[in-house]
């Protein structure tokens, strides 16, 4: 029978989450029970007191006959003795063989599970060779190993059995010269015995005829490759994953690898333009691996997954620079001679060495589980690892079981890696209470409900921790609605809804929390030399300290003192508060006394209409100046010696002043010019004079224009004439008559 282990008692405070119901109260945390006692509150406390630790439950006098706990429950008919040094067909090693566990959320469990090796366990070898060219020797060796290698292990174990298949690297440059010759005769000329180069073969089943291993051994040729390194991954994944193919039986299983070099690994195969991953199946066409050329070798990762999941525990034969077994759990090394003449011992011994190494492992685990193990041997460097376990002795581990959170049922495996042999874990949550309910309608609530763990379910149509509310014209949902502030958590989850009232719960101080939705209480607030408010400096109030009068600052560490804050007009220049003789700036403002505001700057255009107010009585605020502008206070000057602001005003005069900055905020000593800077008046005379002289000097140029037009039409009319006038075949008209007229002076003679 499993014994439970004794743990020690959560002493920690249950976390008074907003529960009002047994189921509630348990999953709220594996420390969490729940009292069922009908009487066991007090006038004015809350039901949500019934959820605490048991300790306090205990301490309160209340029975807690409905606190559930973890329990176990074996599978009898699996859980059958461990038959030891005893030869069996089939010899059990482990027990039990199956156990369900009922666990509460977040409460571990513990139970004993024992492992005891059996004389005469099965085992099954399959040996996995190289047969690249340096290996030659190795095989003629190997080909004589069979019925010396069975004998031995007969003689550990009674029953065994021994399969052969090999490998060397895939048949793609740059891993193997692929010239059609070199790929039928991958070795030297001066070879004649050599097989064409190949990626991986399976040459033998799993067989305990010793003289059918020496024959299909015996057939087998060496064979090439380009590169040191061989396709050893490629062989190992198809000798686990190919388990009915192999013959892999229920026994301790053993895969020798021999070789004398290097392995590719996951992502060599780009060199060969390989870019499919490899994908942990089976791929024997025949006894040939048909995906070589295709799929990429796989990760190591990939490898001691498999290795794990098939419990096949790898033994490699290898040279002194090349080794695995860092790499992959529950596997053991050794160092290959140069020939391969001490393979046997090897082998025996790191069997010895694996077989005598009991490590737990578990398969992946369903979400919210965690397992943890301790073994009671003095051996071994983990908690999940005993070594040094001889045949017939039993060794027991410690498996700590946790579930998080509530879940269906979930099974798991648990057992010694290498092994077959698995413990099925199936594990389901308790997450209600087992309570003496009294289903029918009890005085206790008022004839209005019946009793469910010490709780009244009401009716419809009644609610309360009694059913003493009637819904009348409000349905549930509005009176718990009354009950949430800002949409929030129903009572602020510090107290029950009673006809949409709030009854608040007890603090952990034993005081209450109050308030219409309970989200005040007096012990949440700061505190100063680890005394809330400073202990007698002030009061708790809502979670904020009201300090007494000789007392400031948020936990009322300060006594009130201005000193350090005091200038020449108020404390801070008015720009912050004292505190703690400290001054608190406000805005931008910086400095011991909040003197200096390196961002802020005049503002000159924003005071323009109260200067020209103050100093002219114009613009808008003319009517109501000293209202608006009594933050300025202003002074007339015939001259200014710095002129920090130019404004216009409203008839478009700049207007010069300077401002200094006073206590306070928004608050300027202002000195402003007399004279104002305004643009002069138009020049009346200047302008009609202008303008007429301007339309004169228009009118006579366009005199000009028209003149000029008619002159040039008129030339050209009196060059046409001329023009027709030579033309002319006639002499002078008769009719016609010249425009002058001669007359002689009868009294003037020539001759006088």
């Amino acid at each position: 029978m499993i014994k439970q282990l004794a743990h020690q008692e959560n002493r920690d405070q249950c976390t008074k989450a907003s529960v009002s119901t047994c189921d509630d109260c348990i999953k709220s945390g594996p420390a969490c029970a729940w009292c069922q006692e009908l009487n066991f509150t007090k006038p004015g406390e809350q039901e949500a007191v019934r959820c605490d630790t048991r300790t306090v439950l205990l301490g309160k006098g209340c029975l807690e006959t409905n606190i559930v706990s973890p329990r176990s429950n074996h599978k009898k008919d699996k859980d059958r003795p461990l038959s030891g040094g005893q030869h069996q067909k089939d010899p059990v090693q482990i027990q039990p063989q199956e156990i369900t566990l009922e666990l509460r959320p977040g409460h571990p469990f513990t139970f004993e599970f024992k492992f005891q090796r059996a004389e005469g366990y099965p085992v099954d070898l399959y040996y996995l060779m190289d047969l690249s060219y340096s290996m030659g020797d190795d095989l003629k060796n190997v080909k004589n190993l069979g019925i010396q290698l069975l004998n031995k292990l007969k003689s550990i174990t009674g029953h065994a059995r021994i399969g052969f298949g090999s490998f060397v690297d895939k048949t793609l440059l740059p891993f193997t010269d692929t010239n059609e010759e070199k790929l039928k005769k991958p070795c030297p000329p001066k070879e004649k015995d050599c097989q064409p180069a190949f990626g991986f073969q399976h040459v033998l089943n799993l067989t305990e005829d010793a003289e059918l291993f020496t024959t299909m051994v015996s057939k087998q040729n060496i064979s090439g490759n380009l590169d040191t390194p061989e396709g050893s991954l490629d062989a190992i994944m198809q000798a686990v994953t190919c388990v009915d193919q192999i013959g892999w039986g229920n026994s301790t299983r053993l895969l020798v690898l021999a070789t004398d070099a290097g392995f590719h690994m996951a992502g060599d195969g780009k060199l060969a333009g390989i870019l499919e991953p490899n994908k942990e199946t089976c791929q024997l066409d025949g006894n040939m691996y048909s995906k070589s050329n295709i799929w990429d070798y796989p990760s190591v990762g990939q490898i001691a997954r498999k290795l794990e999941k098939q419990n096949i525990q790898p033994i490699f034969a290898v040279t002194e620079n090349v080794e695995l077994s860092k790499l992959i759990p529950k596997s053991a090394v050794g160092v290959l001679s140069a020939d391969s003449s001490n393979v046997v011992n090897l082998i025996v011994e790191a069997y010895n060495k694996l077989s005598s190494s009991v490590i737990m492992t578990h398969d992946v685990l369903p979400e919210d589980i965690t397992v943890k193990y301790a073994s009671d041997c003095e051996t071994g460097d983990k908690k999940e690892t005993c070594n040094g376990v001889t045949i017939g002795k039993k060794v027991t581990f410690n498996i700590t079981v946790k579930a998080e959170s509530c879940i269906d049922t979930k099974s798991f495996n648990i057992g010694p890696m290498g092994f077959r042999e698995r413990l099925k874990v199936n594990v389901k949550t308790r997450c209600k209470c087992e309570c003496d309910n009294r289903m029918s309608l009890h005085e206790h609530c008022n004839n209005r409900g019946s009793v469910i763990c010490g709780t009244c379910r009401c009716q419809g149509g009644f609610l309360g921790q009694r059913c003493e509310c009637s819904l009348g014209e409000k349905d549930e949902a509005t009176l718990k609605a009354q009950c949430r502030k800002d949409n929030g958590t129903e009572c602020e989850g510090r107290g029950e809804c009673e006809c949409g009232v709030c009854k608040c719960h007890l603090t952990e101080g034993g005081q209450y929390y109050y308030g219409s939705h309970c989200e005040c209480d007096n012990e949440h607030c700061e505190k100063y030399q680890n005394k809330l408010c400073g202990g007698s400096n002030g009061n708790c109030r809502c979670g904020v300290c009201e300090c007494f009068e000789d007392f400031e600052g948020s936990a009322c560490q300060c006594r009130k003192s201005n000193d350090a804050c005091t200038t020449s007009g108020s404390d801070c220049h008015g720009r912050g508060k004292c505190v703690c003789n400290q001054c608190v700036c406000m805005r931008e403002y910086k400095g011991p006394k909040c003197e200096k505001c390196h961002t802020c700057q005049l503002p000159c255009q924003k005071s323009g209409s109260c200067i020209e107010c103050l100093a002219f009585g114009t613009g808008s605020f003319a009517k109501n100046c000293s209202k608006s502008c009594s933050h300025l206070q202003h002074e007339m000057n015939e001259k200014l010696i710095n002129n920090d602001c130019r404004v216009k005003d409203h008839e478009g005069c700049w207007m010069f002043f300077s401002m200094t900055e006073k206590d306070g905020f928004d608050k300027y000593s202002v000195k402003i010019l007399k004279e104002r800077e305004c643009p002069e008046g138009p020049n009346v005379a200047a302008i009609v004079g202008g303008s007429l002289a301007a339309v004169a000097l228009i009118g006579f140029l366009l005199l000009l224009i028209i003149k000029g037009f008619i002159y040039v039409k008129d030339l050209k009319e009196w060059r046409n004439f001329e023009k027709e006038k030579q033309r002319s075949q006639w002499g002078d008209n008769p009719l016609f008559q010249k425009a002058t007229t001669t007359v002689a002076n009868p009294a003037f003679t020539g001759d006088s």
